[in-house]
């Protein structure tokens, strides 16, 4: 689930201070692996603001910029397995190198488009399907290899660093930029960002030997002899999400919230410079303060998870998210529709930390790059769907949109308490 600027002992007193995260060092490969996120955060944010103000200079009709959304989640609707094939048989570090060309080359095009007058919403709606096929290769590929880099104690760890590197640069450093070399010019902001993937090409190279391909555990002597082409096809990752019991039920659960979610923010650019009166210059200001609800959900993802347990912060997480975008739409004001927003991004934020590393704890490695294409598939692939839909429904009112989508997501979480906490535990997918 992504984080929203969409989405994974009880009984000690509130007042007990949360015990301390061990702090072995994470180790050179992750700082690597950092440090390549971050760089490429940095070109992401800045495009990623920088498209929609784009299109808003081009359209105001609400199902337009919905549809520029959804976008951004079909190519994991149509290449999330592909990838995931991809990530299980080529070195890993090449993938994400590969991914970062493909972006830098789409972002390039864009702003060759918008220098010379030649940009059009149709030429946004083919660049963010491109974008998103080399998104898809390079978010699961990341996920991927975090678990060859660090320990398996580490994994919250870890995840909530490359969560928090990703917030940070797109809500205060990228964001803000972009909106300022907006308004210089349009196209510059493209610029800048087509540019900004050169680094973290460089870097994915960089990475250790154990980010290049899973190390192969099987289970039982015959499942080596197979040859190498079953044990990296799409069926045996198939069986085995189809027969885990609760990575199944926890795909249509986050399925549901995710698209909720995604409802819930498709016109999110629109409703802050329409409904709230946000100059379009200034709208990177306000996502960079949504950012600090996301940023404080990654740093205190790891210690809550060790407090309490994966389970019972996911329900929490995701409870408190709904309830909060539900909020959202009701803001009197700009500054009150910041914080319940930003309260969401924390929430979310927080959910992600856990279902990312779980994921990595029970999915075997060789394999992980097709379950979690599969997975992703059949979430986010949902979310272009919700997001039209709700920009049809914003075209009624703009709030509208929140209240039905954190309304849903805060009763599904209540619906799910046993399977979040309680199946979690039965799954072994607990703190390792």
């Amino acid at each position: 689930m992504t984080t929203p600027a969409t989405h994974e002992d009880a009984g000690a007193p509130a007042s007990s201070p949360l015990p301390p995260v061990h702090r072995a060092p994470l180790g050179r490969g992750f700082r690597t692996l950092w440090s390549a996120a971050v760089f490429s955060n940095l070109a992401d944010g800045v495009g990623r603001t920088a498209v929609p103000l784009i299109a808003i200079t081009l359209s105001s009709d609400p199902l337009v910029i919905s549809v520029l959304s959804a976008l951004a989640f079909v190519p994991w609707l149509i290449f999330g397995l592909p990838a995931g094939l991809i990530v299980d048989r080529l070195d890993r570090r090449c993938v994400m190198a590969l991914a970062n060309v493909i972006r830098g080359s789409v972002a390039l095009w864009l702003a060759i488009l918008g220098a010379s007058g030649s940009l059009s919403p149709w030429a946004l709606f083919v660049g963010t399907l491109v974008f998103g096929l080399g998104e898809t290769l390079f978010d699961n590929a990341t996920n991927a290899v975090i678990p060859g880099v660090v320990e398996r104690d580490q994994l919250d760890r870890a995840n909530g660093w490359i969560q928090a590197a990703q917030v940070t640069v797109d809500s205060f450093i990228a964001t803000p930029i972009s909106g300022i070399l907006f308004a210089a010019s349009l196209a510059l902001p493209l610029w800048i960002g087509s540019a900004g993937y050169l680094v973290p090409v460089v870097l994915a190279l960089l990475l250790p030997l154990p980010a290049a391909r899973p190390l192969r555990t099987p289970a039982d002597p015959d499942d080596a002899a197979r040859p190498a082409a079953q044990r990296s096809g799409a069926r045996e990752a198939l069986s085995y999400l189809w027969h885990h019991r609760y990575l199944r039920t926890m795909v249509v659960f986050t399925s549901f919230t995710g698209s909720a979610l995604a409802f819930a923010q498709a016109v999110i650019v629109l409703f802050f410079v329409d409904a709230l009166a946000v100059p379009a210059a200034a709208i990177g200001f306000v996502t960079a303060g949504l950012g600090v609800g996301a940023l404080c959900g990654s740093l205190l993802a790891p210690r809550l998870v060790a407090r309490w347990g994966r389970g019972p912060v996911m329900f929490a997480a995701i409870l408190s998210g709904g309830v909060a975008m539900l909020l959202t739409g009701i803001a009197p004001s700009v500054w009150t529709a910041i914080l319940a927003f930003a309260t969401a991004a924390c929430a979310v934020s927080i959910w992600n930390v856990p279902w990312g590393s779980l994921r990595q704890q029970i999915i075997p490695p060789d394999m992980f790059g097709r379950v979690l294409g599969i997975t992703r598939t059949l979430t986010w692939g949902l979310f272009p769907i919700a997001t039209i839909l709700g920009g049809l429904v914003a075209r009624i009112d703009l709030r509208l949109p929140f209240l039905i989508g954190g309304a849903a997501t805060a009763i599904v979480a209540l619906l799910g308490m046993r399977l979040l906490i309680a199946g979690t535990r039965q799954a072994g997918a607990e703190i390792a």
